[in-house]
């Protein structure tokens, strides 16, 4: 993970493998060591997942919640329905394209004293929603304040 160093920011990137079809990855270790190698102690981390079919969140990750958060977006979204996207590509994920739009493909968090500002049971996570393992692109880009 080699950074970027402007003055007063940094930006790293992160590459992940994925299974899709609602991979929850816990990155949180992963942000930390960016913050790390920023050695920028208060300010901002964005953190930002390129493509339109994963988001950025933060949650409890436990297997129960990881569980309810995959049930409760198949009632939201389900693989089977019938999508318009499909109409133009046949790529068969409308679906993910649906659940990463109203999941974002961004957080932000505060640093603090070098250290991301996250509650006791609080991870950031990445969710693939794809139909299909893909290679994942994070950018972590942390602004000093």
């Amino acid at each position: 993970m080699a950074g970027i160093w402007d003055l007063l920011n940094f930006m790293a990137q992160i590459n992940l493998s994925t299974k899709g079809f609602n991979d929850v990855i816990d990155i949180t270790k992963k942000v930390e060591e960016v913050v790390g190698e920023s050695k920028i102690d208060d300010g901002v981390a964005i953190v930002f997942v390129v493509g339109s079919t994963a988001a950025i969140t933060a949650i409890e990750y436990e297997p129960g919640l990881v569980k309810d958060i995959k049930e409760a977006l198949e009632k939201i979204a389900p693989m089977n329905n019938n999508y318009h996207h499909e109409e133009a590509w046949h790529d068969g994920n409308g679906y993910a394209h649906i659940r990463a739009t109203l999941m974002k493909p961004s957080l932000s968090v505060p640093i603090e004293k070098g250290k991301l500002c996250l509650g006791t049971w609080q991870q950031i996570v990445l969710i693939d929603f794809d139909n299909k393992p893909r290679e994942r692109e994070i950018i972590v880009k942390i602004i000093s304040s």
